[in-house]
């Protein structure tokens, strides 16, 4: 069921986490391009790619986008405005002063980089200033990492499964995370808005 943007708030969100998987690149053109260049918060996300190759997403999507986009490095320190995409064959991981580490330790839900790597880590540091998305995808991961955002007193939200190329990510996650809420990607879009910079 969707829930309407009206009833949340970004105002005290400091960063927002994306996992996605199968459909990833047709769920992040709706909802990254709309944002302005000043956006005022961080976003990381986790996709699931080939080990073996660049992943070609951030470019794609940079040419669509006014944010920036980019890779993640080790040692990063986030900035708002910024969208860090994990690279392929490494996880992504929050530091407790706000940096980025990569890691190759064994892959989490059969995937590296793993969505619930990130969101875990995320959670442990932003705590109820987080907001995570879950978006279309074919496997379990994200659902173990929205928990652990819940329980750390932040908020997570998922694509409606109908709308999603991929359902299983988004069920998964609404079946292990209750206090997760299904919306639509265009209530998303308005909610991620709320956001932008006023003009004076």
């Amino acid at each position: 069921m969707s829930v309407m943007q009206h009833d949340l708030s970004l105002l005290d969100i400091e960063a927002i986490v994306i996992g996605a998987s199968a459909g990833a690149i047709a769920s992040l053109t709706q909802l990254l391009p709309p944002l302005g260049p000043d956006y005022p918060l961080p976003i990381l996300v986790t996709v699931h790619v080939p080990p073996d190759q660049a992943s070609s997403i951030p470019s794609l999507l940079q040419a669509k986008c006014r944010v920036t986009i980019k890779e993640a490095e080790d040692k990063e320190f986030i900035c708002p405005g910024t969208v860090y995409f994990a690279p392929p064959d490494y996880h992504v991981l929050v530091e407790k002063d706000r940096s980025l580490s990569l890691s190759n330790e064994e892959p989490v839900s059969y995937a590296r980089p793993s969505i619930d790597v990130l969101f875990e880590s995320a959670a442990d540091v932003y705590g109820k200033t987080l907001l995570a998305l879950i978006l279309s995808g074919a496997n379990h991961d994200g659902a173990q990492g929205s928990r652990s955002v819940v329980k750390a007193g932040g908020t997570v939200l998922v694509q409606l499964p109908e709308s999603a190329a991929a359902r299983i990510m988004p069920e998964a996650t609404l079946a292990a995370c209750p206090d997760a809420r299904a919306m639509s990607l265009s209530d998303i879009n308005q909610l991620l808005a709320s956001r932008e910079p006023r003009e004076s």
